[in-house]
């Protein structure tokens, strides 16, 4: 059965960094689109990161660039999004998607998802 398992959240103060992983198991993702986004308490989820399959390629929401990266390694079947100069806005649960990679784009939905971690950054 194929699962993402999301790693690496916690408490940080502000302009602090994370790592996350997401290690992914039952299958093989790398050709696979990964995207990570992320769900604050009372607000809709959203899109925080992709990569496309062969990393060559990546995208970020406008409130992350600049300050977080997101590589993969195929060898791991894991990808890491590094979190940097944080902020308490970044606080929220993060999940890990994963959605096979067909071309044409980014894709416009995921159906492979993590259970989340929780980020927390304190002011």
């Amino acid at each position: 059965q194929e699962q993402l398992v999301e790693s690496g959240g916690g408490l940080v103060q502000a302009g602090g960094s994370l790592r996350l992983s997401c290690a992914a198991s039952g299958r093989t993702f790398s050709n696979f689109a990964m995207a990570w986004f992320r769900q604050a308490p009372g607000k809709e989820r959203e899109f925080v990161a992709a990569i496309s399959w062969s990393g060559s390629s990546t995208a970020f929401a406008d409130s992350v660039k600049g300050r977080f990266t997101f590589t993969r390694d195929t060898a791991k079947n894991t990808v890491y999004l590094q979190m940097n100069s944080l902020k308490p806005e970044d606080t929220a649960v993060y999940y890990c998607a994963a959605e096979r990679w067909r071309g044409g784009g980014w894709p416009a939905k995921y159906d492979y998802w993590g259970q989340g971690t929780q980020v927390t950054v304190s002011s």
